[in-house]
C-alpha cells in the first residue's frame, strides 16, 4: 500500500495523537516548543484513501556553520511498527527529511522488547553472579521485536549507543519502570509494593507530610531542590527556564499535559516532581529531594500522591522513566532501581533508538568528533 508523507499541522497532529490510549509525551506537537535549540515539525502518513494514519514530531538540530541538521523523532513516530511493509512507511520519511537537509536521522520505535517483573528484578540484584538485567530471563518477551531490529538492520538502521541529550548525543531510556494501573484498585495497587515502601508511606503520613499539587509559580521552589539533588548526584541540572518553558508548553495544550507536586512537611518543601500525562499513560518526570529530614520520606509519600491521582485519571500505566541495566551493588543508580522497581512496577527494555546515517561521511565525522570530545 502506497502512503503520503507531508508537513501536517499542529493540530492535525494533536488530534491524531489524542485518538490514541498511548502516546510518549515526546511526540506531541508542544514537545517541540520545549526545544528551543531544535527546530520541530510535523509530518503525518496518509494513506490510499487520504485519511491520515500516522504521525511523528521531528526535531532538526543544525551543525554549526552549515545547513545540515540531525533529524530526531523521540520515542517515535507513531507508525504502525507491525506493519508488513514498513518500508513503505519509513523510506518516505528518509526522503522527506533528505529533502529537509538533515545528514542523519535517529528515531526511537516505542516497541517493547523484554519485561522483568519486579520479583525478577529483585532476585536478579541478589544474585552475585548477575550483572546485567538483559543476561536475565525476561518474565515476558516480544519475539516480534526482535524480528522488527533484523528488519531495521536490513534497512539501513543501525542502533544508537546510549547517550545524553547533550549536543547531538540526544537520547531516551532503553530500560524504563512501569507500575499497571489499568483494572486496579489503589488497594491492590498499593497491595503491590513492598514492605519498605508501605512502612515508608505510613511514616510520612504519621509524620505530617503533606503533598500539594503546585503551579508555575511553584516552579523556583521546586528547582532549589533539583539544583541540591543534581550537586548531590553528580549531574548537570537543567536551567530554571526550560521548567518555565516546558510549563508553558505543554499545559497551553492541555492543563493537565504537566502538573508539579510538593511534599511539604512544618512549613519546608522537602521533595517535588513533575508529572506528565498523555491518554492512558502518565509519566514521572523530574523529581528533586533535600537530604534534610528524610527520615520523614517525603519522596514516597510524593510519588504515591502522584500514583493516586493518575488512577484517578484513568491512566493504565504510570512509568518511573528509566533505570539502570546493571544490578551490581556497587553501581550508584541501583538505589534507584531499588526505589521504582518497590513500588510493583515491572523493568521495561524497549527497542531502543536507530540511526540512518543519510550523508554517511557527515555523518562518520560527527560521531567521531563526538567520540573525542
Amino acid at each position: 500500500m502506497s502512503r503520503r508523507l507531508e508537513t501536517i499541522t499542529r493540530e492535525e497532529h494533536l488530534r491524531f495523537v489524542s485518538a490514541l490510549p498511548s502516546v510518549s509525551h515526546l511526540q506531541v506537537p508542544s514537545w517541540g516548543d520545549v526545544k528551543p535549540d531544535w527546530r520541530a515539525e510535523s509530518v503525518g502518513w496518509y494513506d490510499e484513501a487520504g485519511r491520515l494514519v500516522g504521525a511523528g514530531l521531528v526535531l532538526l538540530r543544525p551543525l554549526p556553520r552549515l545547513r545540515r541538521y540531525l533529524a530526531y523523532l523521540p520515542e517515535g513516530p507513531v507508525i504502525d511498527w507491525a506493519a508488513a511493509d514498513l518500508e513503505q512507511w519509513l523510506e518516505p520519511m528518509l526522503d522527506h527529511l533528505k529533502r529537509r537537509g538533515a545528514f542523519s536521522v535517529r528515531m526511537g520505535p516505542p516497541v517493547v522488547t523484554r519485561r522483568w517483573s519486579a520479583g525478577a528484578v529483585k532476585a536478579a540484584i541478589a544474585d552475585p553472579g548477575v550483572h546485567r538485567l538483559r543476561d536475565v530471563k525476561a518474565t515476558a518477551q516480544q519475539p516480534e521485536a526482535s524480528e522488527l531490529a533484523a528488519r531495521l538492520r536490513r534497512m539501513g538502521w543501525r542502533r544508537t549507543e546510549p547517550g545524553g541529550e547533550d549536543g547531538f548525543a540526544a537520547g531516551q531510556p532503553r530500560y524504563v519502570c512501569q507500575v499497571a494501573l489499568a483494572g486496579r484498585s489503589l488497594e491492590e495497587i498499593e497491595g503491590g509494593f513492598n514492605q519498605q515502601w508501605r512502612r515508608n508511606i505510613k511514616k510520612a503520613e504519621k509524620a505530617g507530610v503533606k503533598v500539594v499539587r503546585g503551579g508555575y509559580e511553584d516552579l523556583p521552589d521546586f528547582h532549589r531542590l533539583y539544583l541540591e539533588t543534581a550537586e548531590r548526584d553528580g549531574f548537570v541540572p537543567r536551567p530554571l527556564p526550560y521548567f518555565q518553558r516546558m510549563w508553558t508548553a505543554l499545559t497551553a495544550e492541555h492543563p493537565d499535559r504537566m502538573r508539579l507536586y510538593l511534599a511539604h512537611h512544618d512549613g519546608e518543601v522537602l521533595a517535588a516532581a513533575t508529572m506528565l500525562t498523555v491518554g492512558e499513560h502518565v509519566w514521572y518526570s523530574y523529581g528533586a529531594s533535600t537530604s534534610r529530614r528524610r527520615e520523614v520520606q517525603p519522596n514516597n509519600a510524593l510519588q504515591w500522591r502522584m500514583m493516586c491521582d493518575a488512577h484517578e485519571l484513568g491512566a493504565a500505566v504510570y512509568d518511573f522513566r528509566g533505570i539502570t541495566d546493571t544490578v551490581d551493588e556497587d553501581d550508584h543508580l541501583l538505589g534507584l532501581l531499588r526505589f521504582k522497581v518497590g513500588a510493583g512496577g515491572e523493568a521495561v527494555e524497549y527497542l531502543g533508538e536507530w540511526d540512518y546515517p543519510l550523508n554517511k561521511a557527515l555523518h562518520t565525522a560527527v560521531r567521531l568528533y563526538l567520540s573525542r570530545r
